[in-house]
């Protein structure tokens, strides 16, 4: 059998790998069927020794960066190539699942354990990574690790970052024993891929196993804070009230609806609001309210904040309540390289595999990635489009999928 035909046969060990989750999974594990496994705490540490055990086991080499990234390198015929990278993080959220991150680091993991099998040798270097904080939920910036590696802000920066009992991102790294050696960012990557969960139900709507990520969504988030007047509920008149709640109802839908013009990517929510005074018989004088707005490209998201904007301009001059509109955060929106988006699509191709374009709608590690060399993504279905939950699910089939289709195009980028 030649060479070839030997690496178009080549699959993963899905048993091996749903059981590697599992195993992974009892690191924090909930009485509802999750996992809590909060970043830089002591579960967060056994996570990551097993994790590094793992890869020890299978051959690898590990390095660990001053923010706690870890890398697991698997040596290739040409060691001056820099590494084809798979990667994601193993921190989760208060109630969080089994896959989200996991998954990425555990597949990576097995990519190179298939390689090993059958003596594989590839020619460029392959790495793991696991970055530190993706998640959040302990410490801000989200995607902390990677975002330190490409330089989004600095080491001091993140260092500095503290829980709400006051412990910081340093202490708490020195602590568990994962402060490296090693310059965030002085690590070179020559391409990097991520499989992960989709977290939402367009997969799943459409049946397909394999989403193509072709990139993730530019996302502006707007404090909204709409002034009227507090009134008596009962003597005041309704021509003559200056009801803010219903001036920013009118302004909600507007959101929704300059997603729903901008589709398929349009994404317009409205998650907290404020009512003041917030009694039952009183109308009420001020609401304040988040705008969550993200589409496909920053001018497609900008043409939605725009509309909202003239629109709620329209609305204060109709009504004569002050509607202040203010710009809180705002996160760029990141294409795939096309190279590493056809090497995905090509393997899911290849092996059969239906699939489709997607994109995300969430932020992922990857994204900081693509900002220092090409990179990807491989989404699979979670059930019913639920993560960050408990509840969250994926298949043994899916999870093997995804896995084939990362072996696959990292091969395509390694060379063998």
């Amino acid at each position: 059998m030649s060479t070839a035909i030997h690496i178009d046969q080549l699959r993963i060990n899905g048993e091996r790998l749903w059981g590697s989750l599992m195993e992974l999974a009892t690191i924090g594990a909930t009485p509802k069927g999750g996992v809590c496994r909060l970043t830089l705490t002591d579960l967060d540490k056994q996570g990551r020794d097993l994790v590094t055990s793992w890869a020890r086991e299978a051959g690898l080499s590990v390095t660990i960066d001053k923010i706690g990234n870890g890398f697991m390198r698997r040596a290739g015929r040409n060691n001056a190539l820099p590494p084809i990278v798979m990667g994601s993080h193993i921190d989760t959220q208060p109630t969080g699942g089994k896959f989200d991150g996991n998954y990425g680091v555990l597949a990576g993991l097995e990519v190179v354990r298939t390689l090993n099998d059958h003596g594989i040798e590839t020619e460029a270097p392959i790495e793991v990574a696991f970055w530190t904080n993706e998640e959040g939920s302990r410490f801000v910036p989200v995607m902390m690790g990677s975002g330190v590696f490409a330089k989004a802000f600095t080491l001091e920066h993140a260092y500095a970052a503290r829980d709400t009992e006051g412990k910081s991102v340093q202490d708490e790294l020195t602590r568990i024993g994962y402060v490296g050696a090693q310059e965030p960012g002085d690590h070179p990557i020559g391409a990097y891929f991520e499989a992960h969960i989709e977290q939402g139900p367009v997969l799943e709507d459409n049946d397909k196993t394999i989403g193509v990520v072709q990139g993730v969504l530019g996302i502006r988030w707007f404090d909204c804070t709409v002034t009227g007047m507090e009134a008596h509920a009962g003597p005041t008149p309704m021509a003559l009230r200056k009801d803010a709640m219903q001036v920013a109802t009118h302004l909600m839908q507007e959101v929704v609806a300059a997603a729903l013009r901008h589709a398929p990517h349009g994404r317009g929510t409205v998650g907290m609001v404020a009512v003041h005074p917030n009694s039952r018989n009183v109308i009420p004088g001020r609401v304040k309210f988040s705008i969550d707005l993200r589409n496909a490209t920053d001018a497609l998201v900008d043409q939605m904040a725009d509309e909202v904007k003239a629109f709620a301009a329209q609305l204060a001059q109709k009504t004569g309540l002050g509607i202040q509109i203010e710009l809180v955060s705002s996160y760029p929106a990141q294409a795939f390289h096309p190279d590493c988006v056809k090497a995905v699509a090509r393997a899911a191709q290849k092996l059969g595999y239906p699939h489709m374009p997607a994109v995300s709608g969430a932020g992922h590690d990857a994204v900081y990635m693509a900002w220092l060399a090409p990179a990807g993504m491989v989404f699979i279905p979670c059930k019913d489009g639920i993560s960050h939950n408990e509840i969250e699910s994926a298949t043994p089939e899916h999870i093997s999928a995804g896995c084939n289709v990362l072996l696959h195009a990292v091969l395509e980028r390694a060379g063998t």
